[in-house]
Formats: C-alpha cells, sequence, structure tokens
C-alpha cells in the first residue's frame, strides 16, 4: 500500500505538461457531456470555428496590426501627390504641343511636410505608458480594438482636415498617434490570460509580424490606390477595413479564457494551469512596482534592445529611398518590390523564429538562453550586415546586405520583444509601453541625426557616399552596444517583484472540486516540497504548499482509513 502511494505522489508533479494532465482531470471526463446549445457562444458569431481560441486570437491582432501599420502609411504616399507640380501635354494638331503646369493641390513646405509626417509620433510616444497602466487594469482586448477602431475613423477626416489646413491634419495625426500608442502595451496584456509560457514566442511573434506585413502592404497599396483613384482613397479604404475589423475583433476576441464563451474545456484548463494563476479573478487594486522597474536590470535590457531595433527601422522606413538616390542614382521608391523587400523578409521570419524559440524552451535551454541567444544572435548579425552596407559600392551589394540585416533582425523578435512577459507577466503591458516609449524616442532621434549627418549630400556623390557610410557604421555600433548590454542583464525569469499576491494563485482543483472549501492554496510551486504546516486551529483550514503536499495529504488520509500505521 505504501509503495502504491508513493507511486501516485511522483505521477501528480508536472503542472505545465498539457499531456500530464489527464490524470488530474480524469474526474471531469466521467462528467455527464453537456448539449450542444450549451456551447454556442453568446457573443461570437463563429459556430464552426475548429481553430484554438489563442491562435484565433493572435491572427487577428496580427491583421489588427497590419491596418495599424498601412494607417499610418497612407499619409507619406498621399502627400507625395498632393504637394507635387504636374505637367499636362495636350496637342492641338500634329504639328503643335502645348504644354501646361498644373499647381500642387496644397501648397506645403518642405518643413510643414516634415511637420505633418512626424505629428503622428508627438501623440504615440505620450499614451506607451499610460496605455500599459490601462491595459493592466482594464480588458486589454478591449482596449486594443477601440485603438485601431478610432484611429480607422479618424482615418476618415484626414482628406477633409486637408482641405481646411495643414493644422487640422497635425491634430487629427497627433490623435491617431494618442489612441495607437496603447496598441503594443495592449497586445501584450492580451497575452498575459492567453499566452502559456512554453508558446509566448509563438503567439506573440505572430501578433507582431503584423506590423511588418503592415509595413510591406501599406505603402505599395497606398500608391496603387492614389494611382487609380486619387489621393483620398487611401485614407478611405483603411479606414473602413480598420473599422469592420473592429467589429469582428469585438465579437471574437475576450479579455481572458475563463471568459470565453466557446472556448472548450480542455484549452481552457491548459492555458490557465500552464499560467499558474487564477485568470478567472483579477484583483485590480494591487500597487504597482515602479520603483522596481526603474531599478531592475532585466527591464533596462529590454529598453536598450528596443532602442537599438527601433534605431534601424525607423532608419530604414524614413531614409532608405534617399539612402539609394544619393550614393546609387537609384531611385528605389520605383520598385515596390525591391523597396519592401527588407520587411517583406522580416515579416516571415518573425513568427519562424518564434517557433524555434518555443521549442528550443521545452526542450532544450532555459528562457534566459534563448532569449540572449536569439537577441544577441539577431542583433550580432544585423550588425555585420549593417557594416557591409555602409562600405557597399554598388546597389546590388547594399539591398543584399540590408536585407540580410533585418532579416537576422526578425529573430531578436523572439527575445527583448517577447521578454516582458518572462520577467513580469502581470506587469507585461506596462513595461512594454516603457521599452516601447525608448523605441519611439529612438525613432524621433534617428532622421535628426542622419540629417546633421548628411548636410553635405548634396554636393558631390564621394561627400554624400561618405556620410552615408558614417550613418550606417553609426546604426551597426548602437546594435553591438545592443548585444553587449542585453548578454550581460538580460534574463528569462520571473522577477521576485512580478510575482502575484497570495489570493491569486490558482489551483486545477479549484475548477475540478468547487465546492472544497477546506483547502487554502498560499503559494503557487509545482516544483517546491516545503512540509506541510498542520499547525492550524480547529476552525482554520490548514494551507498546502504545493499540489504534492495535497496529494500525500490525501493519501495519508486514505492509508489511515484503511487501518495503517504511520504513514
Amino acid at each position: 500500500m505504501f509503495f502504491r502511494l508513493v507511486h501516485k505522489q511522483q505521477d501528480e508533479k508536472s503542472l505545465v505538461k498539457y499531456d500530464e494532465l489527464d490524470e488530474a482531470y480524469s474526474e471531469e471526463e466521467e462528467k455527464p457531456e453537456k448539449s450542444a446549445s450549451s456551447y454556442i457562444p453568446s457573443r461570437c458569431p463563429c459556430l464552426k470555428c475548429d481553430m484554438s481560441k489563442r491562435y484565433q486570437i493572435a491572427l487577428l491582432s496580427s491583421v489588427g496590426f497590419v491596418l495599424s501599420f498601412g494607417i499610418r502609411c497612407n499619409l507619406g504616399v498621399a502627400i507625395l501627390s498632393m504637394t507635387k507640380n504636374e505637367t499636362i501635354q495636350f496637342t492641338g494638331d500634329r504639328s503643335q504641343y502645348n504644354s501646361t503646369v498644373q499647381e500642387p493641390e496644397f501648397s506645403w513646405t518642405p518643413e510643414t511636410v516634415g511637420i505633418v509626417d512626424s505629428s503622428f509620433f508627438w501623440g504615440y510616444i505620450i499614451t506607451q505608458i499610460p496605455g500599459g497602466y490601462l491595459a493592466s487594469r482594464l480588458p486589454a482586448n478591449r482596449l486594443f480594438g477601440l485603438a485601431i477602431g478610432i484611429s480607422s475613423f479618424l482615418n476618415l477626416f484626414l482628406p477633409g482636415a486637408a482641405t481646411v489646413h495643414y493644422g487640422m491634419v497635425i491634430t487629427v495625426r497627433i490623435l491617431q498617434g494618442l489612441v495607437e500608442g496603447v496598441t503594443y502595451p495592449a497586445c501584450h496584456g492580451i497575452w498575459r490570460h492567453w499566452a502559456p509560457p512554453l508558446e509566448r514566442s509563438k503567439l506573440a511573434t505572430i501578433s507582431f509580424c503584423g506590423s511588418y506585413a503592415g509595413a510591406v502592404l501599406g505603402m505599395p497599396l497606398s500608391g496603387v490606390l492614389t494611382q487609380y483613384l486619387g489621393w483620398q482613397s487611401g485614407f478611405y479604404v483603411f479606414g473602413v477595413l480598420g473599422l469592420l475589423w473592429s467589429i469582428i475583433w469585438w465579437f471574437f476576441s475576450f479579455e481572458r479564457p475563463a471568459t470565453h464563451p466557446s472556448i472548450t474545456e480542455a484549452e481552457k484548463i491548459y492555458i490557465e494551469t500552464s499560467i499558474g494563476e487564477n485568470t478567472s479573478i483579477i484583483n485590480k487594486n494591487v500597487k504597482t512596482p515602479w520603483l522596481k522597474f526603474f531599478t531592475s536590470m532585466p527591464v533596462y535590457a529590454i529598453m536598450v534592445a528596443n532602442f537599438c531595433r527601433s534605431w534601424t527601422f525607423y532608419l530604414l522606413i524614413i531614409s532608405q529611398p534617399t539612402y539609394f538616390l544619393k550614393v546609387f542614382q537609384f531611385e528605389v521608391s520605383k520598385s515596390g518590390t525591391l523597396s519592401a523587400l527588407p520587411h517583406l523578409v522580416m515579416a516571415i521570419i518573425v513568427p519562424i523564429g518564434g517557433q524555434i524559440a518555443d521549442m528550443l524552451r521545452r526542450q532544450i535551454l532555459t528562457t534566459t538562453v534563448v532569449r540572449k541567444i536569439f537577441n544577441c544572435g539577431g542583433f550580432g548579425m544585423e550588425a555585420v550586415f549593417l557594416l557591409g552596407v555602409a562600405f557597399a559600392r554598388d546597389t546590388t551589394t547594399s539591398v543584399v546586405c540590408l536585407t540580410l540585416a533585418v532579416g537576422f533582425s526578425g529573430f531578436a523578435i523572439s527575445g527583448f520583444n517577447v521578454n516582458h512577459l518572462d520577467i513580469a507577466p502581470r506587469y507585461a503591458s506596462i513595461l512594454m509601453g516603457l521599452s516601447n516609449s525608448v523605441g519611439t524616442l529612438s525613432g524621433m532621434l534617428c532622421p535628426i541625426v542622419v540629417q546633421s549627418i548628411t548636410k553635405g549630400q548634396e554636393r558631390d556623390f564621394e561627400t554624400a557616399t561618405r556620410e552615408w557610410q558614417y550613418v550606417f557604421l553609426i546604426a551597426s555600433m548602437i546594435h553591438f552596444t545592443g548585444v553587449v548590454f542585453y548578454a550581460i542583464f538580460a534574463s528569462g525569469e520571473k522577477q521576485p517583484w512580478a510575482d502575484p499576491p497570495a489570493e491569486e494563485t490558482w489551483r486545477p482543483e479549484q475548477i475540478l472540486h468547487p465546492d472544497s472549501n477546506n483547502f487554502t492554496y498560499k503559494k503557487y510551486g509545482a516544483m517546491q516540497n516545503e512540509s506541510i504546516d498542520y499547525n492550524t486551529s480547529p476552525n482554520q483550514s490548514p494551507v498546502y504548499e504545493t499540489r504534492e503536499e495535497l496529494v500525500q495529504k490525501e493519501s495519508k488520509d486514505s492509508y489511515m482509513k484503511d487501518g495503517g500505521g504511520d504513514f
């Protein structure tokens, strides 16, 4: 009898492996099946979708990011048609040709165009941290959907605002930046409840690849719409698509598994058991440890990495056409495929990197090692190929090096950009707001530095080549700095200040035996073996630290009932 009980204890040790939950939940399987009507979701119109709900949310959020970044590209493409002179040729007869120059529809100076372009980021940087805080207190999925929905709605007003005054355009763009500033933090707030630890890289990178796909699709599609339907069409098309997406998102997304009406019991148990916290009852009154954030080196490692990655991202988005034109006399904007190639490669690499990262974490390496390998490896290779861009002397070599640099940086997304969920899942949305605000600051500084370095590019070819060489050397050095800093200070382990309060800990038995109130679970710790505290008053429930202790207690009671001696 003793050996049988010992084997039972050993069989109950794992809490995070889904394939070992069958024994623990055997009682659930014995319950009578619910009627078919009980599985019909109360709000979700998709009644025949067999996709796991967490992957459904990942794909929908990815589409949301595609539209979000497409909206950002609208003005940059349309403004070329809005402010350029056009030459119209016509003939009176075969021997005579006449032409006339049509004045631009909007006589905005280059300085005005620069202000209009950058105004989005004025609002975007302001709401990063507040957006993360709101996502930790409010349903993050609703915040995410509302942000993209409101931005899409505002996009419909931009053509009209342009006809009034450029100041109105700036106002609308600032408002768009304010609402879209919460999207990345809110996305991390979603994955706090929905991403099992061993699927965080995979799910988060599926979402984030929409950002790079948006950069790939947004500019060419906006260009086509502008060319054939007028510069206003891009604003209307992306605005309507964004509103339609937000309606779909409202019905298909839910804050956490416990509130999803059509999720299977198996998926809900798997997610909640893996995360190890009660996602049904979330204490909104827990104080945010702001001081801990700013004294934690793993947090600074993520911030530095975000700064480095954003530097190259905005460098290419803003300065890539100018670089190819001044150094190689090549108008990259005329080749839609070539200009989008680096971001297309990254959109492909990001989810692949997430798959590989989770596979390594599940089978071979610790989370800390995986995050450092992917981040430092991605940044290191990006820095090397940026050096290649700096010293390239022909268009082909430059394009190849640039594409490889951006492609390798896609692996880094499975490093720093998912790391918030590792070190503090409870505060991942706030940490994402902190790091993304630093990244946005990088995007605001990069054009200023590039402009100050390339002041002499108009004089001659040699000057332009030398100055742009300095630009890419600086970008490479920034990434090498990021490699060193992240390798030293980053961590993939949950930080002590990120532990949830005791009342929010969770056990599978609370679902399986909801009417059993005689146990109090003080701490989640599947691998701990603390001794049981039996010194409780008659009216006080004993405290068990781990699942093993509960099994031991139940086994001991059973053994004593059978007439056994000392356990």
